[in-house]
């Protein structure tokens, strides 16, 4: 690690620890350390760190609640930015809700309830950060993000805070601009609508009791592990090609749920990535489809593990 970079953040009172292990902080409870945590409070102490790491030519990646991330066994060379409970507020103005980028989207879901603004019902189960749901366009049961999405606030590679629309945003499916960019998202603006909170509230708990019976909830994982493909449905390619069940090492394809790889009890980052090859390569060889990883790979020697076609 470069020396001063730990001095510079003492100097600014930002909190930081070194050589931490990531499966504290990943939802599949695997992967190795980061060389360096920090934990920010504001988005000028973020501003700070980012412009600290570049010009230092510290690599850095920025997480939330961990929930869409595998991080090798080797961990993290650099530094990883948590953006989580120090950087959630949530705000409410008329039909607009504010929250920034550490989040949960149920905290948001339960604001905007309780602000009588109804519409992301949908999203409270996903268990994710604000920013990690802009970033991939988080959605379930028909509905995504970016429908309700009216701002974000982002700051980009050169320390500038930019206000973006939506017509900037280039939601996609699983994907924004932050998806091809360095971008760090910081806050985001939802627009809603007054509506009836008790009939959005029993929504809500439909929606979240579905989730515990058709879902592996109980196992670390990392929600779907592969992208929907188009017409089709990579659970139901999983299950039709006879790998629900099919264990590596700790890391098991769920019997509940085949979208699902799930980390059984001392499962390994390599274990989980080994499960995700063999079944792209099954499913490939039975379907002619090519299921793509939704989940973000980082760390030492993730380059090792090619996951794409």
């Amino acid at each position: 690690m470069i020396q001063h970079i730990p001095h510079l953040l003492e100097s600014k009172n930002i909190c930081f620890q070194t050589n931490v292990p990531m499966r504290r902080f990943t939802t599949f409870a695997t992967g190795g350390p980061a060389d360096l945590f920090v934990l920010p409070k504001s988005e000028e102490e973020v501003s700070f760190c980012t412009a600290l790491f570049s010009d230092a030519h510290f690599p850095f990646h920025v997480l939330g609640n961990g929930s869409n991330t595998l991080v090798t066994d080797a961990g993290i060379e650099g530094a990883v930015l948590l953006l989580g409970k120090d950087f959630s507020n949530i705000s409410t103005e008329g039909t607009c809700v504010t929250a920034q980028a550490g989040a949960k989207l149920s905290a948001l879901v339960n604001t905007a309830l309780s602000a009588g603004l109804t519409g992301l019902e949908f999203a409270g189960g996903i268990p994710g950060t604000v920013g990690g749901g802009v970033y991939m366009n988080a959605g379930a049961y028909g509905h995504n993000l970016s429908e309700f999405i009216c701002a974000v606030y982002a700051l980009d590679e050169k320390g500038n805070i930019r206000e973006l629309g939506k017509q900037d945003l280039h939601f996609g499916y699983r994907e924004s601009i932050f998806t091809t960019t360095r971008d760090i998202v910081l806050r985001c603006r939802f627009s809603l609508k007054k509506g009836d909170v008790s009939a959005a509230r029993q929504t809500l708990g439909e929606l979240n009791a579905r989730r515990r019976e058709s879902q592996p909830l109980e196992y670390p994982s990392a929600g779907s592990t592969f992208k929907r493909p188009p017409g089709n449905y990579a659970g139901t390619l999983i299950d039709q090609s006879g790998l629900k069940g099919c264990t590596i090492g700790g890391a098991q394809v769920s019997e509940k749920h085949a979208g699902f790889i799930i980390n059984r009890g001392g499962a390994t980052s390599r274990d989980i990535l080994a499960l995700m090859r063999h079944v792209q390569k099954t499913v490939y060889r039975k379907s002619g489809i090519w299921l793509e990883p939704e989940v973000r790979i980082l760390g030492r020697g993730a380059e090792e593990f090619t996951l794409t076609h």
